[in-house]
């Protein structure tokens, strides 16, 4: 396992990602728009995702501002199998809270589990990730 990237919500998609490249000295890595989820993400990083953990800037479309408190989304593992994964946590009393399966809006193959505080945990099923 490997720790692949945060994910934050952001209300402004191009101040956030001029704010991460521009001041904090990261690369846009990748973009791509969901409209039927209306959403768009964006991922920055110090050097390409095979070799560092990133960040995923998500911009909801018309969502403006967060509270700080629900601006933190989750944390992404890359699993050999989310299912395997998801029975994993469950045989050690662990809460899946979306079990394995094709993200919504795509082919990724995606789980989320919670940690005893409530943070989210995604586990990314290693090559369904799509561009």
């Amino acid at each position: 396992m490997r720790m692949l990237h945060t994910m934050l919500r952001v209300g402004n998609l191009d101040r956030a990602i001029d704010f991460y490249t521009q001041v904090l000295g990261m690369k846009l890595l990748r973009k791509k728009d969901y409209p039927e989820g209306k959403f768009t993400l964006a991922f920055v990083g110090y050097d390409t995702e095979d070799k560092t953990a990133v960040l995923e800037l998500t911009y909801n479309w018309g969502v403006e501002k967060y509270e700080l408190g629900n601006a933190y989304g989750h944390i992404a593992i890359e699993v050999d199998d989310a299912y395997r994964a998801c029975d994993a946590v469950t045989a050690k009393g662990g809460r899946v809270t979306r079990p394995a399966g094709p993200m919504k809006h795509g082919s990724t193959v995606i789980a989320f589990v919670e940690d005893p505080d409530g943070y989210k945990i995604e586990f990314i099923q290693q090559g369904t990730r799509a561009g």
